[in-house]
């Protein structure tokens, strides 16, 4: 179980570093008035200041919340959402888009026995194929083949 003070904490010191790390290269580009009108610094600095101020006020309302915001049950719900996502962009490289398609959706229809095996076996292979013909033959656009089809030859 994850806290909603831990998770508000973490979301805060993310963002504000993000605008800490914004505020600080454009203080290289320069802020303000220059011969040619407004230094290329000003604007992001000005973003970063409003992004660190709201950062650091979450911060101090995140600290006074209590309470869960993310349960075992959610995290669940979370990771067999991410954890194949993930596969699927780390198996593209490798396989191809067309084989990662294919395997992504068998595997997030048929594992957890959302669909028939049928079903998904037939989504499956009619995904690759609906991708192949939008991409390569009417846009004319290469989407990764991967290693594994290069090797193959294609």
């Amino acid at each position: 179980m994850i806290s909603r003070r831990a998770l508000e904490t973490v979301t805060a010191v993310l963002t504000g570093s993000f605008g800490l790390a914004v505020i600080i290269s454009s203080l290289d580009n320069g802020i303000g008035w220059g011969s040619d009108g407004v230094d290329a610094g000003t604007f992001p600095f000005i973003t970063g200041v409003i992004i660190l101020a709201g950062s650091l006020y979450n911060l101090v309302r995140g600290l006074s919340g209590i309470g869960i915001a993310v349960s075992r049950t959610d995290l669940r719900r979370i990771a067999s959402l991410f954890v194949p996502a993930a596969i699927f962009v780390g198996a593209i490289p490798l396989a191809g888009m067309y084989l990662a398609s294919a395997g992504y959706i068998f595997g997030v229809l048929a594992l957890p026995k959302h669909q028939s095996l049928s079903r998904s076996l037939i989504m499956a292979l009619v995904t690759p194929l609906a991708l192949y013909v939008v991409f390569e033959r009417m846009f004319q656009v290469s989407l990764p083949h991967g290693e594994l089809i290069a090797a193959l030859g294609y």
